[in-house]
C-alpha cells in the first residue's frame, strides 16, 4: 500500500491540528505504523481511512490513529534526578505549606504513558509520607493513547521492566502473579486517577497543581504549540510550583512565565 504525497499532507495536517503533534519529518513511521493496520481492517488506501477519522473525530478510528502513531516509550527510574529532586526540595516544601491546611498533594503526570511514570511518582510520596492517612496523595496522570492508558491501569510489568527499581520498593509496592509478571499493589494503583487527555485542549480539572510532569512530549510540538500548552499549564499551577521537562528537552526562556531552576526543571515564581 503506497502512501501518496497528499495522503500523507493529509495526515500530517490533521495530527498537527488536532493533536499539536509535527510529523511532517516522519513519513517513514506512518506508513510504517499504519499500513498493517489498514490491511488488518479491510481498507483499501490512506485516504478511505483518514476520510473515516475525519467523520467521526470521537470514534473509535480517530483513536485508533493517536494509538498507532504516538511512541510510547519509558521506563522505571527513567530520568530519577528529578524524583530525587522532589523528594529533597519540593516535599518539602509541600510539608511545610500543607501540613497546617488540607495536607494535599497535587501532581499532575501530563504525558504518563504506560504508567511507570506515576507509580514511581507515588511510590517517592509513600516513602516521604511513610504511609500517613492524613495526606491526600493521589495523583493525576493523563495520556492521549487509550491503548497505553489500559496497560497503566494495570499496573502489570514483566521482572525485566521492573528490575531498575530498588529492591525494597519491588518487595514492598509489587506482588507477583505469574512467571515473570508481577503487578503492583492495589494500594499504589488506588492512589492514581488515569485519565485520557489531548494536551491540545483547555485544561478542566480543578484545583492547582504543585508538580507537573511534562516529560519528553514536547518534541513533537511546535515552538509556538508548546508555548500556548505552557501557558495553560503556568495557569494550573500553584505558585511556587514546580515542572519537570524531559532532560534532553528545551524551553525558550524568554517567551515563557516558568523560572529557569536547573535544567529540565522550572518553578512558577
Amino acid at each position: 500500500m503506497q502512501l501518496s504525497d497528499n495522503e500523507f499532507q493529509h495526515i500530517v495536517g490533521y495530527v498537527r491540528q488536532k493533536y499539536g503533534i509535527n510529523l511532517s519529518q516522519k513519513r517513514t513511521l506512518i506508513s510504517g505504523r499504519l499500513e498493517n493496520y489498514l490491511l488488518r481492517n479491510g481498507y483499501k488506501s490512506y485516504g478511505d481511512y483518514i476520510q473515516v477519522v475525519e467523520q467521526n473525530p470521537g470514534g473509535k478510528e480517530a483513536a485508533n490513529l493517536i494509538n498507532v502513531l504516538t511512541t510510547n516509550h519509558t521506563y522505571f527510574m527513567r530520568e530519577f534526578i528529578h524524583f530525587e529532586f522532589m523528594q529533597k526540595n519540593i516535599l518539602p516544601w509541600i510539608y511545610e505549606t500543607q501540613g497546617k491546611r488540607k495536607k494535599d498533594v497535587r501532581i499532575w503526570s501530563a504525558a504518563s504513558s504506560t504508567g511507570e511514570e506515576p507509580y514511581t511518582i507515588q511510590m517517592v510520596l509513600r516513602d516521604f509520607f511513610q504511609m500517613d492517612e492524613a495526606w491526600d496523595t493521589q495523583i493525576l496522570a493523563t495520556d492521549i493513547s487509550t491503548e497505553v492508558l489500559q496497560k497503566a491501569k494495570s499496573g502489570v510489568y514483566l521482572a525485566e521492566q521492573i528490575q531498575p527499581l530498588p529492591d525494597k520498593w519491588k518487595k514492598k509496592y509489587f506482588q507477583e502473579i505469574g512467571f515473570e509478571q508481577y503487578q503492583v499493589k492495589e494500594e499504589i494503583r488506588k492512589k492514581i486517577v488515569f485519565r485520557p487527555f489531548n494536551l491540545m485542549q483547555d485544561i478542566p480539572f480543578k484545583g492547582m497543581f504543585q508538580v507537573v510532569f511534562l516529560r519528553n512530549v514536547m518534541i513533537y510540538f511546535e515552538e509556538e504549540t508548546k508555548r500556548q500548552l505552557l501557558d495553560r499549564i503556568y495557569e494550573h499551577m500553584e505558585p511556587g510550583g514546580y515542572l519537570f521537562i524531559g532532560t534532553t528537552e528545551s524551553i525558550d526562556k524568554s517567551a515563557v512565565r516558568f523560572e529557569y531552576v536547573q535544567p529540565s526543571i522550572y518553578q512558577k515564581v
